[in-house]
């Protein structure tokens, strides 16, 4: 069964074995040069709040965090990565739940936003299963220097929407 837990510094190595690709590492951190290391993981964990992993039988799979809180209007979803084998099952569900109740219940925010990548139409889908819809597009740059779509993605947490779609 998943569960899910702040992070901390011991956790870091764990969390950084999660992207296998550079691709991945884009998904999660699109700033980071791949791989990912715990010194980048760490500057920028602490200019975050809520850093969380989810795990099963003690072993880590999945971690988010977020940015951008603006106190009593909203904050972002960010590093969100799940490990390879554990897509598909409830990992991703229960970290993304959790964050959800953090956001509302912890940083008192009444919308909770993210960007997913046009390039990742598995987590694009994923989302919208869970009630986050689009509202805006912004052009990013990928590893390659090829222009891609960052979808805006929100969820307004004071509806009652949290997720349990």
């Amino acid at each position: 069964m998943y569960s899910c837990r702040p992070a901390v510094p011991a956790d870091y190595p764990a969390i950084c074995s999660l992207p296998q690709t550079e691709e991945e590492l884009y998904f999660m951190f699109p700033s980071a040069a791949y791989p990912l290391t715990p010194e980048q993981l760490d500057a920028a964990v602490r200019m975050r709040w809520r850093p969380t992993v989810v795990t099963i039988d003690g072993v880590i799979v999945g971690f988010a965090n977020f940015y951008g809180w603006e106190e009593g209007r909203h904050c972002h979803l960010g590093n969100v990565i799940v490990a390879a084998e554990h897509r598909g099952t409830e990992a991703a569900g229960c970290l993304i739940r959790t964050m959800i109740d953090k956001a509302r219940d912890e940083l008192n925010v009444p919308r909770l936003l993210l960007v997913c990548h046009h390039t990742n139409p598995r987590a694009i889908l994923f989302y919208d299963k869970l009630g986050f819809a689009p509202y805006g597009f912004k052009r990013m740059k990928n590893p390659q220097g090829v222009t891609i779509v960052g979808i805006l993605m929100g969820m307004d947490l004071a509806s009652g929407d949290d997720g349990k779609k």
